[in-house]
């Protein structure tokens, strides 16, 4: 059976008939040339960013709050683990959702490889999304397979703690992650429990009154480097519907679990004409860590699209620009051995591997 403009369902790879989602595994040689693809799980919705795990797969995460309704078979908003290896490693198995994780519109994940706490981002609005953790039970033993064994578990939806974060500056709640305006802001960091993490008939984030946590706007790309979890929010504004408290272009951000704290890296200010080629980027979403130094990020905003890194100390450069047409650049990554960075244009669909030199980005650096 071929969906319509999506991916096929295919036996013991297929979530839900009646959604078109998936991802698709490329694999490629030592210098990124196409040698073949297959379909690694199908039947998802709206497939996003999403994220790497220690043990080598991939979690897949569902950005929509769908419920099983006309042509939708399941409840869709969670979380799928890919592995890599194969097509058939994947079969009876990356179709199994990880409900523990949540139902809501998620964006991306990051996983850390010392304790397998997942951190989760989540792309909402009214309310704002919120930073969530995923901890796991006691004795909880890491590898291929044991997310999913834990799904297909006894109190498998609900193993494990699912908690939002809540960010002080001394004893003042930050309500709004916006409301910070210069980079070096930083904000201790207390977690929340979620008491119903199937978020019906009310969406997780609903659950919480605006004293309990902190919110923000367009919370997006996630990802593991440094000793901790760097997240994104794509942009703010103070006009309806989204009554930020201050407005940007993207703030990048920098969770470190050792103190509890979340740190403001860099922060892009309203680029006034998005149109014009300059050095102000708008709209930031997925972001990978470089193993020169910094990060780059996948540009979703008006105008111009870039890949766009930042060096440690927080200056931006262009990477690539997008001159083909108006679709955002996303899924950001390098290769193990950090010689080349596949990046994708969303639509039509392109896959690019961009091979250096590549070095230490550094402030004085044109």
């Amino acid at each position: 059976m071929v969906e319509p403009d999506g991916v096929p369902a295919l036996t013991g790879l297929t979530y839900d008939i009646g959604a078109r989602g998936g991802t698709t595994t490329i694999e490629v040689d030592d210098d990124g040339n196409r040698l073949s693809e297959y379909t690694s799980v199908a039947g998802t919705c709206n497939n996003c960013a999403g994220g790497k795990t220690p043990w080598d797969t991939w979690l897949t995460c569902e950005e929509t709050e769908q419920l099983a309704t006309g042509r939708f078979t399941q409840n869709h908003g969670y979380v799928f683990e890919v592995d890599p290896t194969s097509q058939i490693a994947n079969v009876g198995k990356s179709n199994v959702p990880l409900k523990f994780l949540g139902r809501f519109a998620h964006e991306a994940v990051a996983v850390d490889p010392a304790t397998y706490v997942i951190y989760e981002t989540e792309d909402a609005n009214d309310p704002h999304g919120l930073f969530y953790r995923w901890v796991p039970p006691e004795g909880f033993e890491a590898g291929k397979g044991a997310l999913r064994q834990l799904a297909l578990g006894a109190n498998g939806d609900t193993a494990g703690s699912l908690q939002a974060m809540s960010c002080y500056r001394g004893s003042k709640h930050i309500q709004d992650l916006s409301q910070a305006t210069l980079p070096g802001t930083r904000y201790k960091v207390a977690w929340v429990d979620v008491l119903d993490r199937t978020g019906i008939p009310s969406p997780v984030r609903q659950q919480f009154t605006p004293d309990q946590v902190t919110s923000s706007r367009k919370l997006e790309g996630a990802w593991w480097a440094d000793g901790g979890a760097y997240f994104v929010s794509s942009f703010a504004r103070n006009t309806a519907p989204d009554l930020s408290v201050n407005e940007h272009d993207g703030q990048v951000w920098f969770y470190d679990p050792a103190t509890e704290s979340v740190t403001l890296q860099t922060l892009f200010g309203v680029n006034l004409d998005p149109d014009v080629d300059t050095d102000n980027y708008d709209g930031p979403d997925n972001i990978t860590a470089s193993p020169y130094g910094g990060v780059v990020l996948a540009e979703d905003g008006q105008g111009i699209q870039h890949v766009v890194g930042v060096t440690d100390q927080g200056k931006s450069y262009p990477i690539a620009r997008n001159d083909l047409n108006g679709s955002e650049f996303c899924g950001p990554g390098f290769s193990s051995d950090g010689r080349i960075l596949f990046v994708n244009i969303q639509s039509p669909g392109h896959v690019f591997a961009i091979t250096g030199p590549w070095g230490r980005p550094s402030n004085a650096a044109t």
